[in-house]
């Protein structure tokens, strides 16, 4: 056992205000896990969530574990110490629940490393009676946990806040019926929301598509994914504060979900209906913020959308606090929320336009005009905002050369605009290719080829090169196909990712696949049919099949979709909502 190590997290505990900490043994140990380092897990709100929710239970201590730095990780193989928990510096081995918290595809290798150096076995089929049960939630667990069924036991389908409390009353009933390993996992699937993918079957057909997936021992045909109905129900804010963060802000989530229908957009379809939690709440929120004196980060799917968002600005800049937010949508933002923004300090305003052209904004049904655009510029160059960042995706569906050079053409209209208003401005792109995710009405069409990307990127940068004052950022082609196929991947993909993380890690997967008979083209090119299987379909999002399709239909005809609104019955979420 290494002190260095244990004086190490120490050290970053005396850091923190607001953690749990419960003398050992007087509680069943829970492990939360973020698959990434501390100073990106901490910034996470949906971990501090669970960790609240999960401590504030009777009966539950949660610890908290991270990725350590690459420096660290030798310190643990070199002592042969077992990877440690922050609060009491407890062995991941030992805790008999595992409970991951994965937001990127990328950290699947992580994952793998985490349960490495915790000396937990990898593949949950070689976990016996006395070993820990992995549990995984998050984004990526309730889109497409194929990738990851080699590792995971049972995974959680929506938002925990829902899920957890049953799933862990479950669990104890299981144990002290003294169950076996193999009979709580199905105790685990009888809770709504629940996925344990052993006792689900996927078969192939002689060309190697996914042609069924089987329900076994009672396991539910499909497992639904849940939600918070009421968000006031469940106050989501920072709960353990840490300078030592990737925003070093106080979060607090204003909404979840969104209706706009952005039909690249994963969360949008997958976090339906879109909820506000209400002023007061959030009111409250602030107030308990004040006693740390931090920034106040608003967390949402577009802050703008919110209905009360100036009353909201005003409350934060009245107790001296400052503010920043996670996104918002140039057709909706206002000029309080600029000028609050510039008050606190924001040096940089971010936008979203997704593409350059009319058309294919029309494709992906963004709704954001130009003009929405240099409206936003506009107020932020009167607060004193003189910084810009454009998201953009190449790769799109149905996307032309004139497309691309359509990113160029905006770009130089912008940059224009601003000139015109005798300011100077820096306007940074941050492109990045498209990647079809699940559930979204592109999961039908493939993935653009890398040679289509780099060419793309290649326009663009030759369109600005003269221009100084605009930055390029693009995220690395080979990155992107690697999270495509995690993204879309079914379970032989995990074999893939085992023998990868085996051999290299990320580096070496598309060799792994290789290896395995497999390729990216495998998951990226194909063109499916309507009747398509999806490894991801043994899932129920609330919404069929036939409505993504018709989105897709629209999205080739450059048919608009107008955000939800009371009494929508067109997707379905709703329906369930008020069985529920």
């Amino acid at each position: 056992m290494s002190w260095k190590i244990k004086r190490r997290l120490r050290a970053q505990l005396e850091r923190e205000r607001g953690y749990f900490s419960f003398p050992a043994g007087t509680r069943r140990n829970f492990a939360l896990v973020y698959p990434n380092s501390y100073f990106v897990g901490m910034s996470n709100l949906g971990f501090h969530i669970i960790y609240e929710l999960l401590n504030r239970r009777s009966d539950t201590a949660c610890e908290r574990f991270f990725l350590p730095s690459e420096e660290e990780q030798r310190e643990y193989e070199h002592t042969g110490t077992p990877l440690l928990s922050m609060e009491n510096q407890l062995p991941l081995h030992r805790f008999p629940l595992i409970g991951f918290a994965v937001s990127f595809e990328m950290d699947y290798f992580h994952l793998l490393r985490i349960l490495q150096l915790g000396k937990v076995k990898l593949l949950a089929s070689e976990r016996g009676e006395q070993d820990p049960i992995v549990l995984a939630g998050g984004p990526c667990s309730t889109f497409n946990p194929e990738p990851l069924s080699l590792f995971v036991d049972a995974f959680i389908i929506g938002e925990g806040e829902v899920v957890m409390p049953p799933l862990m009353d479950a669990y104890d009933a299981a144990v002290q019926a003294g169950l076996s390993r193999e009979a709580i996992l199905k105790a685990m699937s009888k809770v709504a929301g629940v996925y344990v993918p052993s006792l689900y079957a996927h078969d192939y057909d002689a060309a190697g598509r996914l042609s069924g997936i089987r329900a076994k021992d009672g396991a539910p045909q499909r497992v639904e994914r849940q939600w918070v109905r009421n968000l006031d129900d469940f106050p989501a804010h920072t709960v353990v504060v840490t300078e030592d963060t990737e925003f070093n802000l106080y979060l607090i989530e204003t909404a979840r979900g969104c209706g706009r229908h952005c039909r690249f957009c994963m969360a949008g379809y997958c976090f339906r209906q879109p909820r506000n939690r209400s002023l007061a709440v959030l009111e409250r929120e602030v107030q308990a913020a004040k006693k740390y004196q931090k920034r106040i980060g608003l967390m949402g799917a577009a802050i703008s959308d919110y209905p009360e968002i100036d009353a909201l600005c005003r409350d934060i800049l009245k107790e001296n606090l400052g503010m920043s937010v996670a996104s918002f949508r140039a057709d909706s933002v206002t000029a309080e929320l600029v000028a609050s923004l510039a008050r606190s300090g924001l040096r940089t305003i971010t936008l979203a336009p997704e593409a350059g052209s009319v058309r294919m904004r029309k494709v992906i049904n963004k709704g954001i005009e130009e003009e929405h655009l240099l409206r936003t510029v506009d107020l932020a160059l009167q607060a004193g905002i003189h910084q810009f960042r454009l998201y953009l995706m190449i790769g799109l569906p149905y996307e032309e050369e004139e497309d691309i050079e359509a990113i160029v053409a905006m770009t130089l209209r912008l940059q224009e605009h601003i000139r015109q208003k005798k300011e100077r401005a820096q306007i940074t792109l941050s492109i990045n290719p498209f990647i079809p995710k699940p559930f979204t009405p592109f999961q039908w069409l493939p993935m653009a080829s890398e040679k289509r990307v780099k060419d793309a990127l290649k326009t663009v940068r030759k369109g600005l090169a003269a221009h100084k004052n605009i930055r390029i950022i693009a995220e690395s082609p080979k990155s992107a196909y690697v999270q495509g196929v995690l993204a879309r991947g079914d379970r032989r993909t995990a074999h893939a990712l085992y023998r990868a993380f085996l051999s290299g890690g990320a580096k070496a997967f598309k060799r792994a696949m290789k290896e395995y008979g497999l390729s990216f083209e495998d998951f990226l090119c194909a063109e499916h049919t309507e009747a398509a299987l999806f490894p991801w379909d043994t899932l129920d999002m609330g919404f069929s099949k036939q409505y993504l399709y018709r989105e897709l239909q629209k999205a080739a005809e450059l048919q608009y979709t107008k955000p939800c609104f009371s009494g929508c019955k067109r997707c379905g979420v709703c329906d369930t909502m008020e069985e529920g």
